[in-house]
């Protein structure tokens, strides 16, 4: 059904989602593989502007990025493209070896340190306004032992007149010369991007070609400390986002690509998603700016609630949220090895309350219960999500669902459903020509989706119907 505030909604999408939406085959290029020129890590200690520089060199605000210290702790891997030529460049937290002995801080310095051993290129940023510290040598030495090549960027070099001056003292690292940029204004960016590929040319195996695939976009969503990067870890199979008992670990969206088989999975983790929006800080804000996001640009939202807690107002909520967003559902029930809720309960808790009725899968990133098969589950839903139905299949059961239930009478008039089809799919949305649309009405709207959604297996799946006058 399509009302008024589901438009409003639609609405409000970004291009790239609104684009996305309907699209049955993927775009890729003709012979079905990309060059990639290869794979740059963007290193350095806390607060010195990587994320900000990332967000400069990929043309788009892919990042959460705020003045207080800390705010990246994931390893996030984006697309940059330059003069005809892309590569992939991976955004770390800042790595302090000060900060090791705490958890959370050890394992950002451990997701950097992957980051670094993964890469064909490093860009070791350093604040040149506060000058080279000891955290810098830190970092400088942790580089120098990889041996990975590096370009040593000089960032928040503000003022051109003097970023001869302000660059020297980078000098004492023992890593060549400075490449004085600023992030924020953007000077010196194209430079550096040309720097970059011409240095990745001349790096042998960085350049690549990989398959297009026709990837599986899931998006995991859920209120904090749920489980979420448990679960991504789990699907995984290694340490791939922080996890910690500390609700708000995760803080940005985290994009990772997995591959079963034939089928290619990107798993997008996200923050949680709270309650209260007037408690927010402005990191919190963006935080959930990205997850909603990262479900409008999904093909399935996997929405993580905690079996040791059962399911509440927040949870649907997020559920409904993702329905809203055009991406199809599937709920999981984290932390089953500590389950204290009754799995049909649950279940029919979500049969009264999500009119998408979204299959339910219980899983343990501890004991790897249900991982599997929730991906096969994934591609099955995500199966249904891609169909489409023949056209007399769909007059057929508008038919049968006017046999079933009358249509309303209003004023007289009674509303006929003349002619119906399939207009689009990713999410299925169906158009059907009526006599008068103003007698369609909400509970008969609400009926129809219902039986299309029954009839055509599309459970867990957004049905959209656009009612339109003869």
């Amino acid at each position: 059904m399509t009302d008024d505030r589901d438009e409003r909604d639609r609405r409000r999408e970004p291009p790239r989602a609104r684009q996305q939406r309907g699209r049955d085959v993927p775009e890729g290029d003709e012979d079905g593989v990309r060059p990639i020129a290869g794979t740059v890590a963007v290193v350095g200690y806390p607060n010195v502007g990587k994320s900000t520089l990332v967000n400069r060199l990929v043309g788009r605000r892919e990042t959460v990025v705020h003045q207080q210290s800390g705010v990246t702790r994931d390893r996030k891997e984006l697309e940059c493209e330059w003069n005809g030529k892309t590569f992939r460049i991976v955004d770390t937290g800042g790595i302090d070896v000060g900060l090791e002995g705490d958890p959370i801080g050890r394992q950002v310095s451990e997701q950097a340190r992957f980051a670094l051993a993964e890469a064909d290129l490093v860009l070791f940023v350093v604040d040149v306004q506060t000058g080279v510290t000891p955290g810098d040598h830190e970092v400088a030495e942790i580089i120098r032992r990889s041996r990975t090549p590096v370009i040593l960027v000089a960032n928040k070099a503000d003022h051109p007149k003097r970023e001869a001056q302000d660059s020297a003292p980078l000098y004492e690292l023992g890593l060549g010369d400075p490449f004085p940029v600023s992030a924020i204004q953007g000077t010196n960016a194209g430079d550096l991007l040309d720097h970059v590929l011409e240095r990745l040319a001349g790096i042998e195996g960085a350049a690549r070609t990989e398959r297009a695939a026709d990837e599986i976009g899931v998006a995991i969503l859920g209120r904090p400390n749920v489980g979420k990067s448990s679960l991504l870890n789990a699907v995984c199979g290694q340490p791939r986002a922080i996890v910690s008992d500390i609700p708000g670990t995760t803080r940005d969206t985290l994009d990772t690509r997995v591959t079963v088989g034939e089928t290619t999975f990107r798993l997008i983790d996200t923050a949680g998603l709270r309650r209260k929006r007037k408690h927010r800080q402005d990191i919190e804000y963006w935080s959930e700016v990205r997850a909603l996001q990262a479900a409008q640009h999904a093909d399935v939202a996997l929405i993580v609630i905690d079996a040791g807690q059962g399911i509440v107002d927040q949870d649907l909520s997020i559920a409904d949220e993702a329905r809203k967003a055009g991406c199809a559902t599937i709920v999981v029930v984290s932390k089953w090895d500590i389950q204290e809720v009754d799995l049909d309960d649950v279940r029919e808790r979500l049969q009264i309350k999500l009119r998408h009725r979204p299959p339910v899968i219980t899983t343990s990133a501890v004991t790897g219960r249900g991982v599997e098969r929730l991906l096969r589950t994934v591609e099955e839903v995500f199966g249904r999500y891609t169909s489409r139905i023949s056209t007399s299949e769909m007059n057929r059961l508008l038919k049968e669902a006017a046999e079933r239930r009358q249509a309303p009478l209003i004023k007289n008039r009674r509303l006929k459903l003349i002619y119906g089809a399939q207009v689009q799919t990713r999410p299925p949305r169906f158009r059907v020509t009526v006599n008068d649309r103003r007698l369609v009405t909400a509970d008969y709207a609400y009926y129809l989706e219902n039986r299309i959604r029954e009839a055509t297996g599309l459970e867990g799946c957004p049905v959209i119907v656009d009612f339109i006058a003869r």
